[in-house]
């Protein structure tokens, strides 16, 4: 490969990935005094989603869903980040691990 298209297709690939992060519809979950806001979020089925978790206690919380198969842990006053979809339409429970009884919700996925 010469130089030339080397450098056309660094170039492309440099173009081509900001372009699909920008495209992530992004959603803002909270948690606070060991409960998410919002507790059911809505997102848009079939459409990958970015998650920001905002993490205002000040002790760590970890994001988990079985039925998503994600779980990330949040250091305290941190924010995580987590990817999921494409979804069916449906919901999908979610809960703070180390804080089970209070920091629960549910996405729902709509189209």
């Amino acid at each position: 490969m010469t130089r030339f298209a080397s450098a056309f297709l660094l170039g492309l690939f440099a173009l081509a990935a900001p372009a699909a992060h920008a495209e992530t519809p992004t959603f803002t979950l909270t948690i606070k005094d060991h409960k998410f806001e919002p507790a059911t979020p809505e997102v848009p089925a079939g459409e990958k989603v970015k998650l920001s978790i905002v993490n205002n206690d000040p002790t760590a919380e970890e994001f988990e869903s079985h039925k998503l198969n994600r779980e990330k842990v949040i250091p305290g006053n941190s924010t995580g980040t987590v990817f999921i979809g494409p979804l069916e339409p449906g919901s999908y429970p979610f809960v703070g691990e180390f804080n089970e009884d209070t920091a629960k919700g549910t996405i729902i996925a709509k189209q």
